[in-house]
């Protein structure tokens, strides 16, 4: 028995160095040493799989199924939505692990600032009710801005004639009493009774496995610069558009929250390309242009409309500024939603938008969002697909419209809440 033991264990050992030899074979190739091998061994998980498989059959399909031994290996095309947001709480630091060993090869805090005035990632300056636990810590809890307020059920018909409500904003507490929280899933339960009730509610397509060791780690804007350079990944941080009259507490302004994002790359010593600052807000990003250039030159205009009457992807008369005009005032990189950038055609073919080949015509940059934000596809998908929804039938789709993203609109990369499904992509395509 013990000799068989050790054969098993002589066999084991030589099977798993080679797989290591080869693992790190790739990876040198790639222009990755052992050591950054070691620590971002990739590993993708069953949902890519999943997705493909669920495709209806074509040559894309096809062209995926070959791509399924790998290698795999991270990609800057590929940026993590708030992490892993798909099954990890968001801007957490275990969402942002997750993300980086899905492959991503940017990561994303969403920036904003409490009460004495700290930057934390957070993807709202309210959400806290519905993205941390402070509603279950009293003595914050009674410093939100509107307390939990539980609903109002008719008690015939038990349907809910008021939700429950609560507001909870960064700019309530204290750095201190912020890193008291924990993360979990951005949910909420409107038909809540109780503050427990209320903090439930994360869709069934979503997961609280993760969020159930007590909660995610919550993360300042700095310590994710450190945590994202020992990860190696570049960084995207959105500067969120404050939810309190600005001027803050008298003097903190815009411009000086702005100034305060990039000053925290500097002291950590960041190369400024290795950082593609964010916001909605066109004067966030012309104030880094002109006061910030090296960072400015990689800055992230987010196109703040929704389709409607006053706005169509696909009519450049509801443009307003045009791309041209977004170009000329310096603006490089241009990220608008997902459905902005594809259409049908009269085949019935996902093709580029308007907006799409306006943009690229007018020399503008775009990064895309969000990816795997939606839940299953089988009933069109929701606003991010509703360009393209009548092509729309189940989850696979998705990497039909990726695949008209990358290689017909060309974009440098996309945000997802679950990056191995865009690492799997971008891996076959070869896309770095």
């Amino acid at each position: 028995m013990l000799t068989r033991r050790l054969l098993f264990g002589v066999v084991a050992v030589a099977i798993v160095a080679a797989l290591v030899g080869g693992f790190f074979a790739v990876r040198q190739a790639q222009g990755q040493g052992p050591d950054e091998a070691e620590e971002f061994n990739v590993q993708l998980g069953p949902r890519p799989f999943y997705l493909v498989d669920d495709m209806d059959e074509g040559e894309l399909k096809t062209a995926l199924q070959q791509c399924s031994e790998g290698p795999f290996y991270r990609t800057d095309f590929s940026i993590g939505h708030r992490g892993a947001a798909l099954q990890f709480p968001e801007h957490t630091r275990e969402s942002y692990l997750a993300a980086a060993r899905m492959g991503a090869g940017i990561l994303e805090c969403d920036v904003t600032f409490t009460a004495d005035r700290e930057l934390v990632c957070r993807h709202s300056q309210c959400d806290l009710h519905t993205t941390t636990n402070i509603l279950a810590i009293p003595e914050l809890a009674a410093k939100c801005t509107q307390p939990f307020t539980p609903a109002v059920i008719d008690p015939e018909t038990g349907e809910v004639v008021e939700r429950a409500s609560a507001m909870c904003c960064t700019s309530d507490i204290t750095l201190d009493e912020f890193k008291m929280l924990v993360g979990k899933m951005d949910a909420f339960n409107p038909a809540a009774q109780t503050v427990e009730e209320y903090m439930g509610g994360t869709a069934n397509w979503r997961t609280d496995l993760y969020a159930a060791n007590g909660g995610g780690t919550l993360m300042t804007h700095a310590e994710s610069i450190a945590l994202f350079q020992e990860l190696g990944v570049k960084m995207t941080p959105e500067l969120k558009e404050p939810s309190v009259e600005m001027p803050f507490d008298g003097d903190y302004t815009q411009e000086a929250y702005a100034q305060q994002l990039i000053d925290e790359y500097k002291a950590a010593g960041v190369p400024p390309e290795d950082v593609f600052p964010q916001s909605f807000l066109l004067e966030d990003v012309l104030y880094w242009i002109e006061n910030e250039p090296e960072f400015g030159a990689q800055a992230v205009y987010l196109d703040p409309r929704s389709i409607g009457e006053d706005f169509d992807p696909n009519d450049p008369a509801t443009w307003s500024p045009t791309m041209q005009e977004l170009a000329d005032q310096g603006v490089q990189i241009l990220a608008p939603p997902m459905q902005f950038l594809v259409t049908l055609n009269d085949a019935g073919e996902i093709v580029p938008s308007a907006y799409a080949t306006e943009a690229k015509a007018a020399g503008l940059e775009l990064i895309t969002w969000t990816l795997e934000r939606s839940g299953p596809l089988t009933d069109g998908g929701g606003s991010y697909y509703q360009t393209v929804s009548d092509v729309i039938n189940n989850s696979g789709d998705m990497y039909n419209v990726l695949h008209v993203l990358a290689q017909d609109v060309g974009i440098l990369g996309i945000f997802s809440d679950w990056p191995a499904t865009v690492t799997y992509y971008a891996n076959c395509m070869g896309i770095e």
